[in-house]
């Protein structure tokens, strides 16, 4: 399992993606982005201007909700809002929607959603962490295919952008994104097809029992998580388990655990051990590595895609899009 730190990438072969061979600085950008904020209030609004001019340089136009801004509690804004927000996303004219951030508050909104809507709209969702209950939902209930990976604030709207979280959004939006390759540590053998599923752990265990939660046998589930100590992390595992996900997948694929602090009478027990725990207990091949989960570089994914995955010592390839040359 992936400790917190962050990869080095690019030139150095840690991550790389194979393109379709399209000339990128030629190539139209995917138009436009709408920004929503259906979670979590952002801190920050000077933040979401940075985040549009940066879009802006990637070769995006971008719109933000008219509530996008708002503040009720921690939420932005009332549920009212934020439902209303979802809601113009499908009507105006921009193919991609971008969530600000994550935080909380998804949850409470997903029994207010007309999912065949969202599905029908044809927009390209995309967000990550709270997210995660919209991603998986929309799956549920309509089969349509979302993203997880950047987000406004977070990828767009510091100081500075990284490049390659940038591009890999990008690429994936213009249809370039072939292969994702990306090292591995101590992958298992694998190489598989399925629907690829998953994004923040936590997340996706609030959907258990609920008609939000996918019912996917033989896929590609993907996970990672934020602040939560390894027991933590390994309950939650045990919980898929015990429910029946994780035998049914054929692979896991883990990306990053990060901002967790041990205690003194954890006495060695680590993520390396809840990733013994899980080999252990759960017959189905394990692969670490994946650039995703609350970390400065990091791919977004398609979430109900059908993809291929294949290891050889090292290194982990995702098959994002076939093409047959």
């Amino acid at each position: 399992m992936s400790t917190p730190h962050r990869p080095a990438y690019g030139q150095h072969g840690h991550v790389c993606a194979e393109d379709c061979g399209h000339d990128h600085d030629h190539v139209p950008a995917a138009s436009g982005i709408y920004l929503i904020s259906p979670s979590s209030a952002v801190r920050d609004p000077a933040a979401v201007a940075r985040a549009c001019q940066r879009l802006a340089e990637q070769g995006f136009k971008t719109a933000v909700d008219r509530a996008a801004l708002a503040v009720h509690q921690r939420f932005a804004g009332t549920e009212k809002q934020r439902l209303a927000g979802l809601a113009r996303a499908t009507g105006q004219k921009h193919p991609i929607v971008m969530v600000t951030r994550g935080g909380y508050g998804l949850s409470r909104l997903l029994p207010g959603i007309d999912w065949r809507a969202m599905a029908d709209s044809g927009k390209r969702f995309v967000g990550m962490s709270d997210f995660t209950a919209f991603n998986l939902a929309l799956l549920a209930q309509t089969g349509a295919v979302s993203y997880s990976g950047a987000t406004a604030v977070a990828d767009f709207g510091g100081k500075q952008v990284d490049d390659l979280t940038a591009a890999l959004f990008g690429e994936l939006m213009r249809g370039e994104l072939e292969i994702l390759s990306f090292e591995t540590q101590d992958a298992d053998p694998v190489d598989c097809r399925g629907i690829l599923w998953g994004g923040n752990l936590a997340t996706l265990v609030s959907l258990l029992g609920t008609p939000y939660m996918p019912r996917i046998r033989g896929g590609i589930l993907f996970l990672e998580d934020v602040a939560e100590h390894p027991y933590r992390v390994e309950r939650m595992l045990a919980q898929l388990w015990q429910a029946g996900i994780l035998q049914r997948q054929k692979a896991i694929v883990l990306g990053y655990f990060t901002n967790y602090r041990l205690a003194p009478h954890d006495a060695g027990y680590d993520m390396p051990e809840v990733l013994k725990w899980l080999r252990r207990t759960v017959k189905v091949p394990v692969v670490t590595g994946l650039p995703y989960g609350h970390i400065d570089t990091k791919a977004t994914l398609p979430i109900g895609k059908k993809v291929g995955l294949a290891t050889e010592p090292g290194m982990a390839h995702l098959v994002i899009d076939e093409h047959h040359h």
